[in-house]
């Protein structure tokens, strides 16, 4: 996720022919000399990352727009699959746990990616010394998780690290999944008048994870937004689909990185209403006590799209009605200007533009 960029974000492209140079003698473009947090953060550091070493040496070629989840053509069946791990820290939090979240991570990026999960395989890395009953309550909150989600869990592995190598339980899943019918999901088809919809207030999960370490003096009601995006998707496409040009789960990096992710794919400009982005109190007072943007905060229940504008009420409606979308709101649309980037209008006339997360402002939040 928005999990950050990793390889499951490789939008496949037809099969090519063996690049001319060995994989082992391919150029890379990545000069940073060792790895920081900021590269696993999802932001500008991750996306780097990604293009300049991970793409020219695992996948081959230059990488199309990046995506949540890969569609791989298997003997003229096409199917979705991503991959994510979970180091969140502290396991447990208000609203979700570690091993919620990731089964509705995993499901969340295909759901955006345009696909329903049928299947799920489930790497555990625990470390010497955790309880059982730890580990008990988080396979407990996994298989309640996959049977919400309607998803299986069909395989797994299991390693242990030494006593303080691993906070505990770290987890990656790996997620296989059926297209939905009616939707292609193309950040290359996103045009000037769409509509930016966003289904619900950002912000919440990285707050509530921040608060639970309680590095932060501020008592607040507020919990994580972990949850399946799946049937708020599903509504999305039963009444807009011809309509939805994109989508993502704002994970890793927030609403603004994954929005400058799709300007800088489009080569369009995406304007924003600060009026109309939905922000809990809580979320903005945390955030303004930190020096930081509610659009650079993780989520893990929302998602992110874009519609044609003749779709968007109908989109509007359908999220509205769902179990969970009450809050779904259009909060911009696509211009020609500013190309390639993200600007938010205020509600006293001005504007800002709002670049990728640079840095890691609230690591292992997910």
């Amino acid at each position: 996720m928005t999990d950050g960029l990793t390889l499951d974000r490789l939008t496949p492209q037809p099969p090519i022919a063996p690049a001319a140079t060995p994989a082992d003698a391919a150029p890379t473009r990545f000069r940073d000399p060792q790895i920081e947090m900021a590269h696993g953060a999802g932001g500008k550091a991750s996306r780097k990352l990604v293009e300049g070493l991970f793409a020219p040496l695992l996948y081959g070629a230059a990488p199309g727009p990046l995506g949540d989840a890969a569609h791989v053509d298997i003997n003229g069946t096409t199917v979705a699959i991503t991959t994510d791990s979970f180091v969140v820290k502290p396991l447990t939090f208000p609203g979700g746990s570690i091993g919620e979240l990731a089964i509705n991570g995993t499901v969340n990026d295909l759901a955006v990616s345009g696909a329903k999960a049928e299947a799920l395989v489930v790497t555990f890395v625990l470390e010497a010394g955790l309880p059982t009953q730890v580990l008990e309550a988080e396979v407990r909150a996994m298989a309640k998780a996959a049977r919400n989600a309607g998803v299986r869990i069909a395989a797994g592995d299991t390693k242990v690290v030494e006593h303080g190598k691993a906070d505990q339980m770290y987890i990656s899943t790996t997620g296989i999944g059926r297209l939905l019918p009616g939707v292609t999901i193309d950040p290359l088809s996103v045009r000037v008048g769409d509509r930016i919809l966003l289904s619900g207030p950002i912000g919440d999960h990285g707050i509530t994870i921040l608060l639970a370490r309680g590095e932060l003096d501020l008592e607040a009601d507020l919990r994580s937004d972990t949850r399946s995006v799946l049937p708020l998707v599903e509504a999305l496409i039963r009444a807009a689909g011809p309509g939805i040009r994109w989508m993502r789960d704002p994970t890793r990096g927030g609403a603004a990185t994954s929005l400058n992710e799709l300007a800088r794919d489009c080569g369009l400009g995406m304007v924003l209403f600060e009026d109309q982005i939905p922000v809990r109190d809580t979320v903005r007072g945390a955030c303004e006590l930190l020096g930081l943007d509610p659009l650079h905060i993780a989520n893990e229940g929302q998602f992110l799209a874009v519609v044609s504008p003749e779709y968007a009420d109908a989109a509007i409606n359908a999220l509205s009605l769902a179990p969970g979308g009450n809050e779904a709101q259009v909060i911009g649309e696509v211009r020609e200007q500013p190309a390639g980037t993200v600007l938010v209008t205020t509600l006293y006339g001005g504007s800002r533009i709002v670049d990728m997360l640079v840095g890691d402002p609230l690591p292992r939040i997910c």
